[in-house]
């Protein structure tokens, strides 16, 4: 494909992950204030999952964007779950959440209040940063009623080989809900939508993601000991994958 079309295909595609985004919090936007909660969360994950499911479908008609994370199976209808993963692209929430109908996620505070980003979230009960205290508390409680939390130790996609050092936030949740820990690995040899990874950039074709489960932990009784091991465990296990750097400016002749 020439690159320009290439180039063209790759950005549409990311319009129409933004498009349905738009339009299932528009619609989530009517559903909020009427439906029970039980069923707004029920529904609002299962949309989600739904619609990024979709796109990953849409994607793969392509060829440029493609996705093995069938192993995510075999956790969907597991209750009280919280599954990490390294953090090596924009789209990792997008590949795991689409696998985790049951999955909810902790959101920043303001993208949960913005009016066109944040009513789908709210109607499937994701959990706010506003404090730590109650994004704990609120982890807490969807894992004890049945919700999988999907959580990024990292807090930010990796910029630096193999993984930025890990946030404890997981590890006491973990020992709160006492809820097992099971590990996930993002592999890819792409820098596409790393940190630092302008959209209009085109990386090489195709791009690919793999999706493969690691080691569980049962729910700890010392969370920092989890955190060391967890992080230990992924800094042995977790591939160099590319991570993404800006472009350097151009240089201009003197």
């Amino acid at each position: 494909m020439l690159w320009p079309l290439a180039w063209l295909a790759l950005q549409l595609q990311l319009l129409l992950l933004g498009l349905m985004s738009l339009v299932w919090n528009l619609t989530a936007l009517l559903l909020y204030p009427v439906l029970p909660r039980a069923t707004g969360l029920r529904w609002g994950r299962f949309m989600i999952a739904w619609g990024y499911g979709l796109f990953w479908r849409l994607t793969a008609c392509s060829g440029m964007l493609k996705l093995d994370a069938s192993v995510l199976d075999s956790l969907r209808d597991e209750p009280g779950l919280i599954v990490v993963a390294n953090h090596p692209s924009l789209l990792d929430a997008v590949m795991l959440v689409a696998r985790l109908p049951r999955s909810f996620c902790v959101m920043k505070s303001s993208l949960q209040h913005n009016p066109l980003l944040g009513p789908g979230a709210r109607l499937a009960r994701y959990v706010t940063n506003d404090t730590a205290l109650g994004m704990i508390l609120g982890a807490v409680r969807e894992l004890d009623d049945g919700g999988q939390l999907v959580v990024f130790p990292e807090g930010t996609r990796t910029t630096r080989a193999p993984l930025n050092p890990f946030h404890a936030s997981f590890a006491l949740i973990a020992k709160r809900a006492e809820a097992p820990v099971q590990t996930v690995f993002i592999d890819t040899d792409s820098p596409y939508l790393g940190k630092g990874w302008p959209l209009w950039r085109l990386p090489p074709l195709p791009i690919r993601f793999v999706v493969r489960l690691g080691r569980r932990f049962p729910p700890p009784s010392d969370h920092l000991a989890l955190l060391h091991e967890v992080e230990a465990y992924y800094a042995e296990n977790c591939p160099r994958t590319a991570v993404a750097h800006p472009p350097a400016p151009a240089r201009t002749a003197p």
